[in-house]
C-alpha cells in the first residue's frame, strides 16, 4: 500500500490517495446530478441503479480515505506543512465532518425509503413529493460535503 502515500498527481503536497479521494469528492455532485436527470426523464429504474452505484462507490472511497488518514497519522500529521492556523483548519475539518455525517444519514434514509416505497408501488406516485424533497436535501448535503472537503484539502495541502 506504499503507493497510497507516494506523491499525488494534482501538484500539491498531498499524497496520492488524497488526490484520488478529492477528485472523486469533487465529481460527486456532478455524478448525482446525472442520476437526478434520469429521474426527471422518467427513467426511474436507471435513476435508482445509478444512485445506488454512486452511493456504494462513495462508501468504498470513504473507507479508503479513512484507512489512508489513519495509516498516515491523522489530521495532525497532514497539518504539519500547512500554512494556515491550526484552529482555523480544525474548525473547517469539524464542519466538514459534521456536514458529511448528516449528509450520509440523509442519503441512507432517502435510499432506504425509496427502496421501501418502490417495493410497495408508492414510487413513482404517492410518495414522489416527499422523495423529491429528501433527494433535494441529500443533494444539497452532497454539494456542501464536496465543497467543504475541497476546502479542507486546500487548507492542508495548498496553503
Amino acid at each position: 500500500m506504499e503507493y497510497m502515500f507516494s506523491q499525488g498527481f494534482l501538484g500539491t503536497r498531498a499524497p496520492f490517495f488524497m488526490d484520488i479521494v478529492t477528485l472523486i469528492v469533487t465529481l460527486l455532485p456532478l455524478l448525482v446530478a446525472v442520476a437526478i436527470i434520469f429521474a426527471r426523464q422518467y427513467k426511474y429504474e436507471l435513476h435508482a441503479l445509478v444512485q445506488m452505484v454512486i452511493f456504494v462507490i462513495s462508501v468504498i472511497v470513504l473507507g479508503y480515505f479513512e484507512y489512508g488518514v489513519r495509516l498516515g497519522g491523522g489530521f495532525e500529521a497532514y497539518f504539519k506543512e500547512s500554512g494556515v492556523g491550526h484552529n482555523y483548519a480544525l474548525i473547517v475539518l469539524i464542519l466538514h465532518i459534521f456536514i458529511a455525517v448528516v449528509t450520509l444519514g440523509f442519503w441512507v434514509s432517502t435510499l432506504v425509503n425509496a427502496r421501501k416505497d418502490r417495493t410497495h408501488n408508492l414510487l413513482p406516485g404517492v410518495h414522489s413529493t416527499s422523495h423529491k424533497k429528501a433527494g433535494i436535501r441529500t443533494f444539497i448535503g452532497i454539494v456542501l460535503t464536496s465543497f467543504s472537503g475541497v476546502w479542507v484539502y486546500l487548507l492542508l495541502f495548498v496553503f
